[in-house]
């Protein structure tokens, strides 16, 4: 198992005995989601590498962002504040963020690994940039970096 698995697992617990209610549902869901993705990465009993971990967790943190923008247009201020402290919970698991100057110099690298020259060779040097982040940076900051570096 991974460190991430095994810290989420061991927190699920610590949770369930502190009765922290709102811990316990976002830690749930999101091994729910890694136990999803990692069925459908090669079946049952298949286990997530660290960078998938962490996109999967990116991935349950913005379902949560993009819940918060529809509940304060509804007026719901009790579920945006339960979907923040949520947000909070899964970013703890998130490894430190990139700086704008490294993300810059991943930008570099992948460009100059993949020959990018114009907008239409976005996609290639995007993936070579989220391989090079391995996760750490979040993936509409690489991408704006790439646009700008493009254009």
């Amino acid at each position: 198992m991974s460190y991430i698995t095994l810290r989420i697992s061991d927190d699920i617990k610590t949770a369930m005995r502190a009765k922290h209610g709102a811990a316990l549902n976002a830690l749930r869901a999101l091994k729910s989601a890694m136990t999803n993705a990692a069925i459908e990465k090669g079946g049952l009993g298949t286990e997530l590498d660290e960078p998938e971990s962490i996109a999967v967790i990116r991935k349950q943190i913005k379902q949560r962002q993009d819940s918060i923008e529809q509940f304060e247009k509804a007026g719901r201020a009790e579920l945006v504040a339960t979907e923040k402290a949520e947000i909070d919970i899964l970013s703890q698991y998130l490894p430190a963020a990139l700086t704008e100057a490294q993300i810059a110099a991943i930008v570099e690298q992948a460009i100059t690994e993949t020959g990018a020259s114009s907008k239409a060779d976005m996609g290639k040097a995007m993936k070579r940039a989220q391989e090079l982040s391995e996760g750490c940076a979040d993936g509409k900051l690489l991408s704006a970096a790439v646009m700008k570096r493009l254009t």
